[in-house]
């Protein structure tokens, strides 16, 4: 398997070189840049062959969500993955309605940020357990009004049972590894029906 490139954008140079260590730690993945504001990545991204870029959403200038659409006009097959320490569902919103396939905080644990960006290698949609809360608490409370009277189909309908198990525990804010050991099953499983969870409920689309 060819190696995923990897642009990391912060204006923190300490926090760019802890991302930096962890993902050269993995056999899949390469670092090919780094950039500390949004000019100097729209630079990166046409002079670079990467193929995601981890982006600050606070950033001096330009914040990575005005550079988000300007990275997809570069090159739409770029992905991009928000970087934030805030728990902001407007915030949350706005990314990826420009564009981006996940929205990680910047709290999370090194193993979260490593699954981000292998969902978004392979087409998922990944938020941070934060942020799922927030969006399933909505469905699940669209979920519980509807009565037998109810001739619109929502989104939720087409859940499966396991995949509304899931979608309560994702707001209580458990991981997919909580979730794999609560339910006895295997943690890539988890991550299939959440990618399931995702792409029923629309979620990229928000």
């Amino acid at each position: 398997m060819s190696t995923f490139k990897v642009l990391i954008v912060d204006d923190h140079t300490m926090f760019r070189e802890g991302v930096k260590s962890l993902l050269e730690k993995q056999a899949d993945m390469e670092v090919v840049g780094e950039a500390a504001n949004g000019q100097a990545t729209l630079e990166k991204v046409k002079n670079l062959k990467q193929d995601m870029v981890l982006l600050d959403i606070s950033m001096p200038g330009r914040s990575g969500l005005d550079v988000i659409s300007q990275i997809k006009k570069i090159d739409s097959r770029i992905k991009v993955l928000m970087l934030s320490m805030y728990e902001n569902e407007e915030y949350l919103c706005r990314a990826l309605k420009a564009g981006a396939s996940g929205y990680v905080i910047k709290r999370a644990a090194a193993d979260d940020l490593v699954a981000s960006i292998k969902a978004a290698r392979a087409g998922e949609v990944y938020l941070s357990p934060s942020m799922s809360t927030q969006l399933v608490n909505k469905y699940l409370m669209l979920g519980s009004n509807e009565t037998e009277d109810d001739t619109t189909a929502l989104p939720y309908d087409a859940l499966t049972d396991r995949e509304r198990e899931i979608l309560r525990l994702l707001a209580l804010g458990k991981d997919n590894k909580n979730i794999a050991r609560l339910l006895d099953i295997a943690y890539r499983t988890v991550e299939t029906h959440r990618a399931n969870i995702m792409k029923k409920l629309n979620l990229h689309t928000l």
